[in-house]
């Protein structure tokens, strides 16, 4: 993997983790104590690391899988990126939706790791 795509990778996961940490925080509640309040803010950040450290990729020949695992275990299809400069449809670097856990949908690119361009992603993937 060239320096170039292991970098935009980073600034993929690094993407995904900032979307959770923002979801999470418009999810607060309101608490009638202090402890409750603390109580809160542990969990959360609890759950913020675990799903960043969840976060991986598998790179193959046509794609770059990223998956996410869960507190079970279980591994989730994020997305899939371009890893080759043959494709017909798409350029190299380009963010695609999975369609299931071996393949991408083939429509349209959510996005480019190397342009920096995450507007289709978020922290549950494309």
């Amino acid at each position: 993997m060239s320096m170039e795509v292991n970098e935009g990778m980073t600034n993929l996961l690094s993407h995904m983790k900032e979307d959770y940490h923002k979801w999470s925080m418009a999810c607060r509640t309101v608490h009638q104590n202090v402890d409750d309040f603390k109580r809160d803010i542990e969990i959360r950040e609890e759950m913020e690391a675990e799903y960043g450290n969840g976060l991986r990729y598998e790179e193959h020949t046509k794609y770059i899988k990223v998956m996410s695992s869960s507190r079970g275990g279980g591994l989730c299809v994020k997305c899939f990126v371009v890893n080759t400069e043959n494709d017909k449809k798409f350029r190299f670097g380009d963010i695609l939706k999975p369609a299931g856990w071996k393949g991408p949908t083939r429509n349209f690119a959510r996005g480019n790791i190397l342009e920096n361009d995450f507007r289709g992603v978020r922290w549950t993937g494309c």
